[in-house]
């Protein structure tokens, strides 16, 4: 990933994606906290409208508990019963009055739609004695009430009030939206049942209850219910819902019991809270439902608002990264490049220089720092070239005078044996290597080195004539390779000198040649008498100790030692090394009687080619 690409997912992880994740945190704690707060406020408005409510129904208690105290309705029953109409005219007036003065408490109350009486005692029109009189409004006849289940739950309570809400009741309450009380009255002497009485007050007096409580921001819309433990609704202050069953409105379970509940959920295919309250030593619920787009009105717009400005950074970062971004990690990417040609080889490249930034400051230093690295590289190639050529012409010194002392003294012991053909064929042989090793060229090719080596072995072989065998296994497209002159011959001459001393069979000396990988691989393997670990430990050619060729020169014998026993494997070796490397060099296998292997690795490159592209490359 670039630079441009890091610094944008910088801007998104650290800012962005954070800032979002913190505005949803936010706004999903106060979307789930306006729920919690509503249903505490919704719970307090509920006990408010159920305090009320009971208030209202205690009031009505109340008056007709003073009726039944100042015995109005005992005198009203007595009076409609033909069997106690001789009263006399004090008891008369007595009840006169006590009816005048009921009349009067019931006026208080304008609340009050209708009461009447069902007399114990009454037979045909005196069952029913009527207290306030209703147009339009048929009683239900005391048989029928009579043979309900109200009636048996009236005698039940005793004298205790019994409510009823609209729409429970229509047969005896009628179809107005009225609360009626029903209560069982009793003769305070003889505590004797002797009627019932059934009073029943307008609904006004709720709606104005359920108008004048409104749950937090007057702009919510929220709606209130009174229902029954069957689901029915009894009184809705807007009269859209009245007798109606609140489960065909939303599609969750609610289940009428004792305390308080909220939940959301859909009402009338809207999302709401929906809020209950079950009413104290009442069958009854209030019901709140509030829009919950009322209620999260607030939290939406900030919702919006902070997805807006959430697109307008995101916007702002892209234009940053776009036009101002891209001028910087441009010019770095650049720089990139131009470090990445660098790192191949190619020092003359340079960074364009545009603008009067930073960034053209850098590319300026840059340019000039690569000036001088240039002037300095190529100080220290020609100086590394001067030393190379130094180094390689010591090192043929040295190989020159022991090649040639050793032939010249194999030509010797021939000439004092009188052999003069094979004295001939050797100064041949010996012409053909000196010629090869007087040329000014340092490089020659592979099938060049592989006759000066043939000559050599066909030399050795006229000395040691049943000592050794010799076997060159080379391919043909690799003759063609470039080499370094007396690579082979050196190698060679280390099995023949030191391989093959005191041996009691015959010697075979094994030179094969191939790819791989890109590398030029040469085998000399002999079966002599090998090394012991101590004898391999002298060849450290593949590392430069000064200290060790310091510790051998002070000493004669170890350099003679060394002149006998390796001075030819080793100059290969370092050779090898300067030319092309440390990468590339000559690798012994041997132990003692098992015979010497001698592996020598350098680049494969035709003659003429760039060996040191070549060997960098490899």
């Amino acid at each position: 990933m670039n630079l441009r690409y890091k610094l944008f997912t910088a801007f998104l992880g650290l800012i962005i994606i954070p800032l979002f994740t913190l505005g949803m945190i936010m706004f999903f704690v106060t979307y789930n906290s306006i729920e919690k707060k509503y249903s505490q406020q919704s719970e307090y408005s509920l006990k408010a409208i159920s305090y009320s409510i009971s208030n209202v129904f205690k009031d009505m208690n109340n008056v007709t508990d003073n009726g039944i105290a100042t015995s109005v309705f005992h005198m009203a029953l007595s009076a409609d019963d033909p069997s106690k109409q001789d009263l006399t005219d004090a008891e008369q007036l007595s009840l006169n009055a006590s009816q005048r003065n009921f009349r009067s408490l019931l006026y208080n109350h304008p609340s009050i739609s209708y009461a009447f009486l069902y007399n114990f005692n009454g037979k045909g029109s005196s069952e029913i004695v009527s207290v306030f009189t209703k147009e339009n409004f048929r009683t239900l006849p005391y048989e029928k009430f009579k043979g309900s289940e109200l009636y048996q739950e009236v005698m039940e309570l005793n004298g205790v009030p019994k409510w009823l809400a609209p729409h429970e009741y229509p047969e005896l309450t009628g179809t107005e939206p009225v609360f009626t009380q029903i209560r069982l009255i009793k003769e305070l002497s003889f505590f004797q049942n002797i009627g019932i009485l059934v009073v029943q007050i307008k609904n006004w007096e709720f709606e104005s209850i359920f108008r004048n409580l409104k749950i937090g921001d007057s702009n919510q819309k929220v709606s209130f219910m009174l229902v029954n433990d069957n689901g029915m609704i009894l009184l809705d202050p807007d009269h859209s819902l009245d007798g109606q069953d609140l489960s065909s409105f939303t599609a969750k379970e609610i289940k009428y019991k004792p305390g308080f509940q909220s939940f959301r959920t859909e009402f009338a295919g809207e999302k709401s809270i929906l809020s209950v309250y079950h009413l104290k030593d009442y069958p009854w619920s209030l019901v709140s439902v509030t829009s919950w787009d009322s209620l999260s009105r607030e939290v939406t717009v900030f919702a919006r608002w902070f997805v807006a400005v959430i697109f307008l950074c995101l916007l702002a970062a892209v234009i940053f990264n776009l036009f101002f971004m891209n001028r910087i990690t441009g010019g770095i990417a650049v720089i990139v490049r131009f470090m990445r040609r660098v790192e191949d080889g190619d020092l003359t490249t340079r960074v364009e220089e545009k603008g009067n930034d930073e960034m053209t400051l850098l590319a300026r230093g840059i340019n000039d720092l690569m000036n001088k690295i240039n002037m300095l590289f190529n100080r220290i190639q020609v100086e590394q070239r001067r030393k190379n050529q130094a180094e390689m012409r010591v090192l043929q010194a040295q190989i020159k005078p022991h090649f040639l002392f050793n032939t010249l003294e194999s030509i010797n012991v021939l000439a004092v044996q009188n052999e003069g053909r094979k004295v001939s064929e050797m100064v041949y042989r010996l012409a053909g290597i000196l010629r090869i090793s007087i040329q000014d060229r340092d490089e020659i090719t592979l099938q060049e080195e592989i006759t000066h080596l043939r000559n050599y072995l066909d030399i050795q072989k006229f000395r040691f004539e049943d000592v050794f065998d010799y076997e060159l296994d080379i391919p043909d497209e690799l003759l063609g390779c470039g080499i370094l002159k007396l690579t082979l011959q050196p190698l060679v001459e280390n099995s023949i000198q030191h391989g093959f001393e005191g041996i009691g069979y015959h010697g075979l000396v094994k030179v094969k040649g191939w790819e791989e990988r890109g590398n030029l691989i040469l085998r000399i393997e002999d079966n002599g008498i090998g090394m012991t670990p101590a004898q391999l430990s002298m060849f450290q050619y593949m590392v430069h100790d000064p200290a060790e060729a310091d510790a051998s020169s002070r000493t004669g014998d170890g350099m003679r030692h060394q002149e006998r026993r390796g001075l030819g494997v080793r100059s290969v070796a370092d050779r090898i090394r300067i030319e092309y490397g440390n990468r590339y060099g000559i690798f012994i296998c041997a132990s003692p009687g098992t015979g010497t292997v001698i592996q020598c690795v350098i680049p494969k490159y035709e003659q003429g080619e760039d060996h040191y592209a070549k060997g960098s490359a490899g």
